[in-house]
């Protein structure tokens, strides 16, 4: 019994580095492709003929381009904390020349700015041209926090529930995405663009020897109970 649970543990181990190993590889692929993604020039943002294929894989932090009209009635504070502290994006439905809807993150503002008025400068007339990071939805809310959309309180950008919420998923077709918008300054100075974090953590290499390293330990230790003599053992 003693060496099939060794030789059983061993196996598991090396399954388990293994597979490590084959996350680190898939990890890598992940960080050249979205890294190609936000240096490339921007393609106009998919439209609804596109929005069922779109994935996560095929789709996220694709640098886009988007035309339209924003409609800054019906702007959402969503919670954030960012590199410039605690506050809200401000997310807003532009309607693209198009005839299709798609939210626009169009940056931070501090808690101190989440009036309306105070963002005022920020809010352009008529048809504007943006580029930014096309994001995949974030429904249900943040962690252990639930959008409250009755209360008007939103911990993620949840597309489905904010178009319901502003009423403008009848209107138009709204994309099941949203965009950040980048770096480029508004008036006033608010809201701060181009705060889009691409971070993915890469462990896999460290969990990949740890696995392995256990695997060598627990072999070595079945190497050594068996090299003993029958009475020992």
């Amino acid at each position: 019994m003693l060496v099939l649970a060794g030789l059983a543990l061993t196996g598991v181990f090396l399954g388990l580095g293994t597979w490590q190993v084959e996350r680190r590889v898939w990890k890598l692929a992940l960080i050249d492709r979205v890294e190609a993604r936000i240096h490339a020039e921007p393609v106009p943002a998919p439209g609804p003929e596109e929005w069922p294929g779109l994935t996560a894989a095929s789709a996220e932090y694709r640098r886009v381009r988007l035309t339209g009209r924003f409609a800054h009635d019906r702007a959402t504070l969503v919670q954030a904390l960012s590199e410039r502290g605690a506050g809200f994006w401000v997310l807003v439905p532009l309607v693209t020349d198009r005839g299709f809807t798609v939210l626009v993150n169009r940056g931070f503002v501090p808690t101190e700015a989440r009036e309306r008025s105070a963002r005022a400068a920020g809010e352009p007339e008529g048809e504007v041209t943006l580029t930014g990071l096309l994001r995949l939805s974030e429904p249900g809310g943040g962690f252990l926090r639930r959008n409250d959309p009755a209360a008007d309180r939103w911990y993620s950008r949840d597309v489905a529930a904010i178009a319901t919420a502003r009423g403008i998923d009848g209107s138009t077709a709204v994309a099941p995405y949203f965009v950040d918008a980048d770096a480029a300054p508004n008036p006033g100075g608010l809201p701060m663009g181009g705060l889009t974090v691409v971070a993915f953590h890469n462990n896999h290499l460290v969990y990949a020897l740890t696995w392995y390293a256990l695997a060598l330990m627990t072999a070595g230790a079945l190497i050594f109970v068996l090299r003993q003599p029958s009475a020992a053992r």
